[in-house]
């Protein structure tokens, strides 16, 4: 089976440039492709995760990724799937970024031997010369055509700024350069990319008369459309720092039961049969795929330790067994819960951010001391609740959070 029909099966394939043409290509040949990552922040989040699966899975039939850090890019912004402009970057906080970005995705790709690469756009586009850009460049593209793209049609509606108009120019001109520096014929992306990808293969067959091709993946989300991947706390981050590995963890294990097979082929190297037979169970059996997507994943991003502790963690409170070590923990001091309300605790574990909504939880009846309902929203936290100097606090049926007393 070649690659293509496994991204096919897989359902990852959203759109295509010459489809016959890229089907045979990516059978017959090595090629090298890119994904572009704008370092917006410090860390990747779980919808970048879906294009390192895809570039593992070329990768792993042969072909060469190039992970585009978008140091030049983030200059300018994004405007594709935004309402609002972008905010402004200095240099200093996304060549940081870009960094992290390096170590993250080395965790799925070999980069040994240039099997696969990592460029930085800021190389050729922060010593462009505006005026030759515009004359070479800026010539090839059609005003009426960019303003029927999409990414910029949702734009119009608040404003598009000149900055951001820019943006398809420089992403085509991405494409032409790394054709040019390393023979890359293809780019990927997600779905929401496609007017760029298209604008940048059209750039390369005019300015370099080569044939150049375009694929798109499917964006991350549930079954009823919203983006797939954020929390009550924000974004799913690959960072353990920012989502640790039992949060992450705990949100595959809880999705919707109509998204567990298609999260199991996306975000899994599961073979397809196995994928089949575990998107297939139903009502309580669906809980062994979600259990095997959670652990699968988190193992991917995680290492397979992280991965064994979240699942001990979950199953030390969801069947009563194992240890809680691993359960997310704040370590207080005596001094700090003396004479304190439970909800002036809360902002500090995470449950709540303010004293606010920690009252609205009480309210709703969904904050607990192990299986007791918290009723009073003036509670004080007393020692004499802890046992073993540890207390587990649980809002509503899922997420728990312990307290030690050190």
């Amino acid at each position: 089976m070649s690659v293509y029909e496994v991204l096919s099966e897989r359902g990852f394939i959203q759109q295509v440039t010459h489809e016959e043409e890229v089907r045979e290509l990516l059978a017959k040949e090595k090629i090298t492709f890119y994904i572009g990552f704008d370092p917006t922040a410090d860390s990747l989040h779980v919808g970048h995760f879906l294009g390192m699966m895809v570039m593992a899975h070329m990768q792993r039939a042969g072909h060469r990724p190039i992970c585009l850090i978008g140091g030049g890019t983030t200059m300018v912004g994004d405007p594709s799937g935004k309402t609002d402009m972008r905010k402004m970057m200095t240099r200093e906080e996304i060549d940081a970024n870009g960094e992290l970005f390096k170590k993250q995705m080395q965790r799925f790709l070999d980069f040994s031997n240039d099997r696969a690469l990592m460029i930085n756009n800021a190389d050729w586009l922060l010593k462009l010369n505006y005026v030759k850009f515009l004359r070479d460049i800026g010539v090839h593209f059609s005003v009426n055509r960019m303003l029927t793209a999409e990414c910029y049609r949702n734009r119009l509606e608040k404003g598009l700024t000149f900055l951001e108009f820019n943006y398809m120019l420089m992403q085509a001109y991405d494409f032409l350069e790394l054709n040019r520096q390393t023979g890359c014929v293809m780019q990927m992306g997600g779905d929401d990319q496609w007017s760029n990808i298209l604008a940048g293969a059209d750039l390369i067959r005019r300015k370099e008369g080569k044939p150049a091709y375009g694929l798109t993946f499917t964006l991350l989300t549930t079954s009823d459309g919203r983006k797939m991947g954020k929390t009550e706390k924000g974004a799913l981050w690959l960072d353990p720092e920012k989502t640790p590995p039992y949060d992450f963890y705990q949100y595959w294990r809880n999705i919707d039961d109509a998204d567990v097979g298609k999260c199991l082929a996306l975000l899994t190297f599961l073979p397809m049969d196995e994928v089949r037979r575990l998107g297939a169970l139903r009502d309580s059996e669906i809980n062994i795929a979600k259990k095997t997507l959670a652990y699968e994943v988190t193992k991917l991003i995680h290492g397979q330790d992280e991965a064994d502790k979240a699942r001990q963690a979950a199953e030390a409170l969801f069947a009563g067994g194992g240890s809680l070590d691993n359960v997310p923990t704040t370590v207080l001091s005596p001094a700090d819960i003396s004479n304190k309300r439970l909800i002036e605790i809360l902002p500090v574990t995470g449950l709540a951010a303010s004293l606010g909504e920690g009252r609205r939880l009480i309210a709703g009846g969904g904050l607990y001391i192990g299986e007791e309902k918290v009723e009073d929203p003036n509670m004080i936290l007393d020692l004499a609740a802890f046992k073993d100097n540890s207390l587990l606090l649980r809002k509503g049926k899922k997420t728990y959070h312990r307290i030690i007393i050190q």
